[in-house]
Formats: C-alpha cells, sequence, structure tokens
C-alpha cells in the first residue's frame, strides 16, 4: 500500500489541522518579528530563547526549519525570508566552537540543509557541509560519536540518531563514503547497547573511550537509571527509520518497528506520553513533544514499510496531541503545550519549538508533501 493511498484514510482530520496550523503560523512569525534571538518556548505570550549556550543552544535549528515548512505549505514568502535570516544567524555559532557538539545535525541539516535542497543556495550549502566535517570530527573510532563537550568523553545519547542524517546527507552529496560509515558505526553501537531486549532504550551510554566496554547507563533526562524516558524513545523509533531510508540496512528497519511497537504499546491507553514510560505511577508529568517526534516518525516509518498500522499509530498520536494539548488561540505563538524538557528539571509543561516542528512536519507528510527535512 503506497503512503499516498494510506493519508486517505484520515483526509478529513489532516484538512481541518492544516487549516488551523495555516491559521496560527503567522503569530508565530509575528511574534518573532525584530527578536535578536532564535525562538525557543513562550512565556507570558511572548517568545524567549533558549536557557543555555546562547545562538548555540541546541534547538535553533528547528525555528528555521519550522518557517521553511510554512513556506513549502503556504507558498508565503514571508517565512522563507525568516527562514532565512534565522539561518544566517547561526554562522555566528561556528565561531562559538566550544559549545557546539553532536546537535549540529539538528542546528544546520533541517534550515541550510533543507534551504540547499529547496533553493540550491551555495551559502546552504558550504554551511550544512562544514556541520557535516564538525559532526565527523566527534567520531571515536572506538564505536560512537561524542555526545557533549568537558569531562565527557565516553558519552553517547539516543538523541545523536537524528544527527546522524547530517552525515547520511554529506556522503549522498560528495561521494565521500566517510561520513556515511561513521553514521553506520553509530547506528551500529546503538543498536547493541541503547536499545534493550524489550524494544526500550536508555537515554545516555558512558563508554570506555578506549574499549568501548560499558560504564554507566545514566538516567539523562529521564526517571532514573533503566527508565524510559519517552523523547528518546520517539528519537530511536525516527532515528532508526531515517537510518534504514538511507542506508536499506534491513537490522536498522528492523530495531525501528521494535522501538515503534514499544512506544505504542506504552501509550496505547491515552495516546499522550507521559515524560518516562517508568516513571510513578502516579506521576501524570507528560511530554507532547515525545509524541510529535514519535508520530512523524511513525509516518515515515508506514512509508517506508507500506505498512498502515504505523500511519495509523502515528495519526492517533497527533489526534490527541491536537485534541489534548494544541493552543490554536493568538494568546501564544506556539501550538503544543504540556511538553516536558527533562523529568528532573524544571521545564515542564511548556512549549517548544521543536515540539510544533515535528507537528507541522507531520502534517505535511499527511498533506501530500514528500519533501523530507532529514
Amino acid at each position: 500500500m503506497t503512503f499516498d493511498e494510506m493519508r486517505q484514510s484520515c483526509a478529513g482530520f489532516t484538512a481541518q489541522a492544516v487549516s488551523r496550523l495555516i491559521t496560527k503560523l503567522p503569530i508565530a512569525l509575528q511574534k518573532a518579528e525584530n527578536l535578536d534571538f532564535i525562538p525557543y518556548t513562550v512565556k507570558y505570550g511572548k517568545w524567549v530563547p533558549g536557557p543555555f549556550d546562547g545562538i548555540c543552544w541546541w534547538t535553533n535549528g528547528f525555528w528555521p526549519a519550522y518557517m521553511w515548512a510554512g513556506w513549502r505549505l503556504t507558498g508565503d514568502e514571508r517565512y522563507k525570508r525568516e527562514a532565512e535570516r534565522a539561518e544566517a544567524c547561526l554562522d555566528e555559532a561556528f565561531s562559538e566552537f566550544d559549545h557546539l557538539h553532536h546537535d549540529v545535525g539538528f542546528m544546520w541539516l533541517i534550515s541550510s540543509g533543507a534551504s540547499f535542497r529547496m533553493t540550491g543556495s551555495d551559502l546552504s550549502r558550504k554551511r550544512t557541509l562544514a556541520a557535516a566535517n564538525l559532526l565527523a570530527g566527534r567520531f571515536n573510532p572506538a564505536g560512537f560519536i561524542r555526545a557533549w563537550n568537558e569531562d565527557r568523553t565516553g558519552w553517547a545519547i539516543i538523541d545523536c540518531m537524528m544527527n546522524l542524517n547530517l552525515l547520511y546527507w554529506a556522503s549522498e552529496y560528495t561521494g565521500d563514503p566517510r561520513f556515511r560509515k561513521i553514521a553506520m558505526t553509530h547506528a551500529d553501537t546503538a543498536m547493541r547497547h541503547f536499545v534493550r531486549e524489550d524494544g526500550s532504550c536508555n537515554h545516555i551510554v558512558v563508554f570506555d573511550p578506549e574499549t568501548l566496554k560499558v560504564l554507566d547507563t545514566p538516567a539523562g533526562q529521564g526517571y532514573a537509571p533503566g527508565s524510559a524516558w519517552s523523547r528518546g524513545q520517539a528519537w530511536a523509533v525516527y532515528g532508526f527509520t531515517l537510518s534504514y531510508l538511507h542506508t536499506d540496512n534491513e537490522a536498522y528497519l528492523a530495531v525501528a518497528k521494535k522501538t515503534a511497537s514499544y512506544f505504542i504499546d506504552q501509550v496505547k491507553e491515552d495516546l499522550l506520553p507521559k515524560c518516562d514510560f517508568r516513571q510513578p505511577a502516579e506521576d501524570e508529568l507528560r511530554d507532547a513533544c515525545a509524541g510529535a517526534v514519535a508520530a512523524s516518525g511513525l509516518l515515515e516509518l508506514a512509508r517506508c514499510t507500506g505498512e498502515k498500522e504505523w500511519l495509523d499509530a502515528g495519526v492517533n498520536l497527533l489526534r490527541a496531541l491536537d485534541e489534548r494539548t494544541a493552543d490554536w488561540t493568538d494568546a501564544s505563538p506556539a501550538i503544543l503545550t504540556q511538553c516536558t524538557g527533562a523529568y528532573h528539571g524544571n521545564d515542564h509543561n511548556i512549549a517548544m519549538i521543536y515540539a510544533d516542528f515535528f507537528f507541522a512536519e507531520a502534517l505535511l507528510k499527511l498533506n501530500g508533501d514528500s519533501f523530507l527535512f532529514w
């Protein structure tokens, strides 16, 4: 069954949600005009920046990506201009090298990389290749891409499965296999050491940087060691699906299905993911962002496999997000509420720009747009 055939089953929902998104996007853009930062979350009805690292904050690529999504959806040149303005702002991050880490994929693939593939901008091409070389430079030949800086030499995180797409693109564009080999080596390590037998995932694995021996699996942004942080699970679902798409490696597809089945099983009761699937039963802390990431990943899994069960699961997540967490009013520039940064942090029940991007990306897919930001 083709994806276009599958998506007809939810055409009514798609039309309604896309219509609301088209109405909401100008509010998001208007609230960003004349800002000297890239939006991250919302306070008192206004955009505010990320809490750390300034222009190097890891989500800063999602705002231009969101604007590109708006341009693709409407053709309105205002979104294109804002995407290009925000992309240019990210140039400063290259000079702040000490604050950059593995999330350069999140920062540049979906901003500059998307721009190059849509417009042919040579400056965007150069930016994306520069980011790819930065990410490749973080590769430890023991078998993983180092996540963060300072004293975390052996740390890797599940989030990096999404950043690998920057490397796949670099190999596809340049014809140089090094980038792809680095990405696949990391994905192979993630299959072995991040994904558990039941399909749940570690957020962090600390390796001996010389031998690849596993030293620790900290809780990270989840509840506790051995738990299942829902957004990390969503990164795995989408990330392994994309690794399969870029490599045709059936092992990645099998893991994508395994992690997806676990995610779906955990949300089958009410479809709004808890922050951690193994947090205390009485704890109702949710993460709408995990739902948006997983939904877009599940739609891509459906496209890759022709299996409608994944599309149905993704659409069910989107319906729940729309009905229970979406703010379609003009009181806030963001859409999704009830997002959580980290279980033990203080960023609970907030809006997040990347939640809105993944929500919009999923709607674009259902609306028939085949462009892949990743």
